[in-house]
C-alpha cells in the first residue's frame, strides 16, 4: 500500500521540494517511525547527531558527517543539533522515494557475493542465512538456487558449485525473472 507523505511539515527545505509528495509504503513509514523510537535513546522526542546518524544507517543510508550536519540544519534550522519525528519521517520518506531499487539490489547482491566472483553460491547463501539466524539445509539452499538459476549456469549436481548471477538475483528481487 502506497502512501503520500507531504513535505509541508518540514521547517526548512528548498521550495521546489518543500511541497512535494513522496510515495512510500505504509510499511516504510512504520519502519521509519520504529527506527526513530528505537534510536531516541533518551526518549526526548528528538534524535541528536549520533542518534540521527545511527537511525539513518539502520534504514540503509550510510551518510557522512558533513551530510548529517547539513540535514540537521535543513530540517531543524532553529538549533541544527537534533531532529523531531515529523521532520525525520519527512526526510526519510524523501530519501526512500529517491532510492534506485535496482542499485539497492546490486548492493544486496554484493553482500551475498562477498568474494566478488559475480555469483551467489550455495556457500554464500548458507553463510548469510546463518548470519541472519536462519538454519537452512543443503537441500533447501540447493532448491532455492535451482528455482531461480534460469540460464542453468549454476544448476550443477555438485552442491558446492550451484549458483546464480547478479542479473538472476535482480530478476528474483524485482519479480521480472523469466523461467
Amino acid at each position: 500500500m502506497q502512501q503520500s507523505y507531504n513535505m509541508n511539515g518540514v521547517n526548512s527545505y528548498n521550495q521546489s521540494n518543500r511541497n512535494s509528495n513522496f510515495e512510500v509504503s505504509s510499511e516504510h513509514m512504520a519502519e521509519i517511525k520504529e527506527a526513530f523510537e528505537l534510536f531516541d535513546a533518551d526518549n526526548d522526542g528528538l534524535l541528536d547527531y549520533y542518534e540521527f546518524k545511527v537511525a539513518m544507517r539502520a534504514l540503509g543510508f550510510d551518510v557522512k558527517k558533513q551530510e548529517t550536519l547539513e540535514l540537521l540544519k535543513l530540517y531543524e534550522p532553529q538549533n541544527g543539533k537534533s531532529i523531531n519525528l515529523s521532520n525525520f519521517m519527512s526526510l526519510m520518506a524523501r530519501k526512500i522515494s529517491e532510492r534506485n531499487p535496482e542499485e539497492e539490489y546490486r548492493k544486496a547482491f554484493r553482500l551475498f557475493d562477498n568474494k566478488g566472483t559475480g555469483i551467489i553460491t550455495a556457500e554464500c547463501l548458507g553463510r548469510v542465512a546463518k548470519e541472519l539466524g536462519e538454519s537452512l539445509t543443503q537441500e533447501e539452499i540447493k532448491s532455492m538456487i535451482e528455482e531461480f538459476d534460469f540460464d542453468g549456469d549454476g544448476a550443477s549436481k555438485n552442491f558446492i558449485s550451484i549458483s546464480f548471477n547478479e542479473n538472476e538475483f535482480i530478476g528474483i528481487m524485482t519479480g521480472n525473472f523469466k523461467n
